[in-house]
């Protein structure tokens, strides 16, 4: 078995301002976007300048930060929100939510196509690709932050974290008998990690080297999200005070990835049966 490396979430502090590596890697994750749309953008056939990007990647962080929080809130906290509003601000402490992120940025991606000019759905095409790096920043954040842990396992990579560091994980599921560590659990951070970052940028980039019908990137970005992120919340422990949904293994990341794999497959049809519309 693994043990957690009870990581400091403070990168550094300057009397009360503390710098915490779950801001941090929004930055690396809304500077490798912006990196990654250049080099999109710098395609002869990319109708795009980078100009454009720049400005893209503002829409983004407001949509991305807005929305993550607020849909955090709406859907996994609304209890703690009555009980101390100024929660809603404390985005240091983690607590964002993708579902509440992606409705933000596809208020974001509205408004930027309106301002730009531009079709949504070329908007939303040459966004895809850029999108999962963020996800995957973001999942490092919460491994460092010690939190959304997966259920127990007997698996040799269950990792064994400090009852100091998380005391809610060992209350939930166990300590050992010396009282120190939780049983072993799934480093479910590690799996989004690998899968809505890592397996999902590399096949919506390759996808996207060719010119492809407009809608289909999206489509398959909400596909294939949709289908990981369902597939890793059988072995995530639900939220606490909120539980299982129903027969005991639907969660609430499963009912809201339903709509996107849904959404997802009408984009893919959608957008094959009208080949002739290409994107770079």
């Amino acid at each position: 078995m693994l043990t957690y490396p009870e990581i400091d979430p403070v990168v550094f502090a300057l009397g009360p301002l503390k710098v915490h590596w779950y801001g941090v890697m929004y930055l690396i994750a809304f500077w490798f976007g912006w990196w990654l749309g250049r080099l999109r953008a710098a395609r002869k056939d990319s109708g795009w300048t980078p100009e454009q990007v720049d400005d893209l990647v503002f829409y983004i962080v407001l949509g991305v930060v807005l929305g993550g929080r607020l849909g955090y809130m709406l859907f996994y906290g609304w209890p703690r929100l009555i009980e101390d509003p100024l929660m809603l601000l404390r985005v240091w402490e983690g607590g964002m939510a993708f579902h509440g992120g992606l409705l933000g940025v596809i208020t974001a991606m509205w408004l930027f196509a309106r301002k730009h000019n531009k079709p949504f759905f070329e908007a939303t095409d040459f966004l895809a690709p850029l999108v999962p790096t963020g996800l995957a920043a973001g999942r490092i954040g919460n491994f460092i932050n010690a939190e959304l842990w997966g259920a127990p396992t007997s698996q040799p990579w269950g990792m064994q974290v400090s009852c100091q560091v998380a005391p809610d994980l060992c209350s939930r599921v166990g300590s050992l008998a010396e009282g120190l560590y939780s049983v072993p659990v799934h480093p479910n951070q590690l799996y989004e990690f690998l899968l809505e970052g890592v397996l999902l940028f590399l096949v919506l980039w390759l996808f996207s080297l060719r010119p492809r019908p407009r809608m289909a990137a999206s489509g398959l970005f909400l596909l294939s999200y949709g289908i990981f992120r369902s597939l890793i919340e059988l072995v995530r422990m639900p939220d606490a005070h909120i539980g299982y949904l129903a027969f005991d293994w639907l969660t609430m990341g499963q009912l809201l990835s339903l709509p996107m794999i849904i959404a997802g497959a009408i984009l893919i049809l959608l957008a094959y049966r009208n080949r002739g519309n290409l994107e770079g």
